[in-house]
């Protein structure tokens, strides 16, 4: 087979990430190629500061070993740094000599230590904190020297700190501002941060501007701008990080603070991609895992010419130990950015947590020692969800508000959002393939494994799943009416499990408390029954019950002129969509638009399906809302054709119908799932045929089902 060449220029997270992905995809598409100037494998950088505290030895934070390259047939080049990239003949040329071919490169040259123009910053003594290099120059150092300082009181100084400490030595954090992590903790936070630290033996210097690195030969401490001064035999400078873009800006390629990249991580030149710390997305260029994460997934379909949603961006937060203290915060902290919605302290415990809002909208969150709810607050920060939905990501760590956390929890819910990892995952890892320990789950899941900061959630579903066993997967969620035990939940596993010719004989098996049921119960009933079960003509014409009318109007807005001259059609599409509509039931009664383009907006953003034609071609939109409360319809596509177009709604119809309960409007729907799972799941091409294809089969159960009553009539 004539594979093409691909060759990776960065051998760390982001880079072999993209890889892993393009491996599952398509193993034989690419004869794989990567250069990583480090002399050592993919390894795990954020776990450095263990490494560092004497945590965990190099090669348990390893990602991939050298075993793993070779069973995928990738050439790995270690020690070697790309200094040339000729776009015109496709081969990059590394500084010891070695030349190497593409059909296609990705750019993955992360990110280094930002040193500041501080006076004496070069002299030896000085370190920065970003490879292993690095920690085996602290371990060296603390076998001659007793004094240390750190400059930079964000989250990897600190880190550096607490691994100074552990090896013996004194340290002092030097910050120019007057708190801890200013960028991710409030001052509570930060000064409950700070007490705990001084416990440990750490020394803090808050709002201090350092102006020079005194010694003559080598650095012997720091002056600070007030003239004040600090002994100090090694000093580690953690004050943020710069992205790598000398080789890409040194080969022509657009560059910015990082390389520009589009929704596909596309660089300017053709054949050229850029992810991770190097790439700049939207004007952004992020230094956490799991937007890197995301892009390489993105990247990886894209090479791969596999359907993808495009990266749009992504909701940058912390969740990590900062020295032994549990630490977790995303979104919109500052007051003077957002208003508090919720603020509770516990001294006994030393727990913290606040909750920001803005325009009744969950806008940000802080959980200081107790990360429990971490991943939780995270989604609703992702899904933009208004504040009464805290009231449901609300806990505590004790065993019995943890264990009503877990089982509050959708299934669907990531746990770990650098791996995208789900509470469903973890629970089958554990009930169906026997897993008792955590460390069981993330060798086998990857949650938990990349920084670590979901591993007190991690630990908490596996311990409920253990305790409850099967019955861990359906007690989530209340009963549906005082008539039953059941939850729409388990009512929907129950009735796609069993084989009932209609509502009275369900009830009746499922234990039912009234015969009927009540208005409550009986149509949630009858829709998971029309939506489970097959048609059976002769059971609905005995029960009276006949074929469902369709839940879905759909409006067609036309500009016969417009449309003749851009190549739309939205009559044929509209009439397309409502066919499909046609035989289908709906949780509630669902509204479409169709329209041509802009020209002819009819309310796009405010229908459940909006779709209207854009210069890409269709854009299809789904969950909007135009009554109290307003919702605004997310993007879930852009098809170039009408047949695209309808098999994206349809999927999207199909989606919905199958995950959400009866009476949930598609907007509560879409933000209990999370636009990107949906997006996931419906640029999957396979499972978006299968939701197409299960269409076609009720579509075919209702023509049955009209012949059969066709002939009951003519018999009358």
């Amino acid at each position: 087979m004539n594979r093409k060449k691909l060759v990776v220029i960065g051998n760390g997270m982001a880079g072999v990430k993209c890889v892993e992905e393009i491996c599952n995809l398509a193993p034989d598409r690419f004869q794989i190629t990567i250069f990583g100037s480090e002399p050592r494998p993919n390894y795990n950088r954020i776990m450095l500061s263990k490494v560092l505290q004497g945590d965990s030895a190099i090669d348990e934070i390893t990602i991939n070993d050298y075993a793993w390259y070779e069973d995928r047939g990738i050439r790995l080049f270690t020690g070697e740094t790309v200094v040339r990239i000729q776009k015109e003949a496709g081969y990059v040329e590394t500084q010891s000599g070695l030349r190497a071919d593409y059909d296609y490169l990705i750019i993955a040259t992360g990110s280094s230590a930002f040193i500041p123009p501080i006076a004496g910053i070069n002299k030896p003594g000085v370190i920065a904190f970003r490879n292993i290099d690095d920690c085996n120059t602290m371990i060296t150092y603390a076998k001659k020297y007793r004094k240390a300082a750190v400059i930079g009181g964000g989250l990897l100084g600190l880190e550096a700190a607490r691994g100074l400490l552990n090896l013996g030595m004194e340290t002092d954090v030097v910050h120019n501002a007057p708190y801890l992590m200013n960028r991710q903790l409030d001052r509570m936070s930060a000064e409950l941060l700070r007490k705990e630290l001084e416990g440990q033996g750490m020394r803090f210097w808050l709002s201090k501007d350092t102006e020079s690195i005194t010694g003559l030969t080598r650095a012997k401490g720091i002056r600070f701008s007030n003239g004040a001064a600090l002994e100090a035999d090694l000093i580690v400078v953690s004050v943020g990080i710069r992205p790598n873009i000398e080789l890409a800006r040194g080969s022509g390629i657009d560059t910015n603070r990082a390389i520009v990249v589009d929704d596909y991580m596309r660089t300017s030149v053709p054949n050229i991609f850029a992810v991770g710390e190097c790439a700049e997305h939207r004007g952004i260029a992020y230094g956490l895992v799991a937007p890197l994460y995301e892009q390489g997934k993105v990247l990886a379909k894209t090479l791969c010419e596999e359907e993808t949603a495009p990266y749009t961006g992504s909701v940058p937060y912390a969740q990590l130990k900062v020295s032994g203290v549990e630490v977790f915060s995303v979104g919109e902290i500052n007051e003077n950015d957002a208003d508090t919605a919720l603020q509770t302290y516990d001294g006994i415990r030393g727990t913290y947590k606040k909750v920001t809002m803005k325009n009744g909208i969950v806008s940000g969150a802080i959980l200081f020692g107790d990360t429990t709810e971490g991943t939780s607050l995270l989604n609703l920060v992702k899904r933009q969800a208004p504040i009464s939905a805290l009231a449901s990501a609300s806990g505590s760590s004790d065993s019995q508000d943890q264990s009503e956390l877990v089982a509050a929890m959708p299934d669907r819910e990531t746990v770990c959002a650098c791996n995208a990892v789900n509470k469903s995952q973890i629970m089958c890892a554990v009930l169906e393939d026997g897993l008792e320990t955590c460390d069981q789950v993330r060798d086998r899941t990857k949650a938990s494994s990349s920084c670590g900061g979901c591993k007190p959630m991690v630990a908490a579903i596996v311990k409920y799943a253990l305790k409850h066993g099967k019955d861990a997967m359906l007690a989530s969620a209340p009963p549906i009416c005082g008539c039953t035990d059941l939850s729409h939940e388990q009512l929907k596993a129950a009735v796609a499990e069993g084989d009932f010719a209609h509502k009275e004989e369900a009830m009746l098996a499922l234990g039912w408390r009234s015969k009927s049921g009540c208005d409550e119960c009986g149509p949630s009933m009858e829709y998971y029954l029309s939506l489970w079960q097959p048609a059976n003509p002769a059971a609905a014409a005995a029960s009276g019950r006949g074929a469902s009318p369709t839940g879905l109007s759909v409006g067609i807005v036309a500009n016969d002129e417009h449309e003749r001259k851009e190549g739309y059609d939205s009559q044929s599409l509209g009439t397309e969509l409502y066919h499909v509509g046609e035989s289908l039931t709906f949780p509630v009664p669902m509204r479409a638009v169709v329209t041509s383009g802009l020209h002819n907006p009819a309310g796009v953003l405010v229908h459940d399906i909006g779709i209207t034609g854009a210069p890409a071609g269709w854009e299809v939109y789904a969950a909007g809302h135009a009554e109290n409360p307003v919702k605004q319809g997310q993007l879930i596509g852009i098809a170039e054709s009408d047949e695209e177009a309808l098999e994206l709604s349809a999927a999207c119809l199909q989606l919905y119908r199958e995950r959400a309960d009866y009476g949930e409007p598609m907007w509560k729907w879409m933000e209990k799932e999370g636009i990107i799972e949906i997006r996931e799941m419906l640029f999957d091409s396979g499972y978006r045929k299968e939701l197409t294809g299960r269409i076609r089969v009720v579509e075919a159960a209702a023509a049955s089902e009209e012949r059969f009553g066709e002939r009951i009539c003519s018999k009358r």
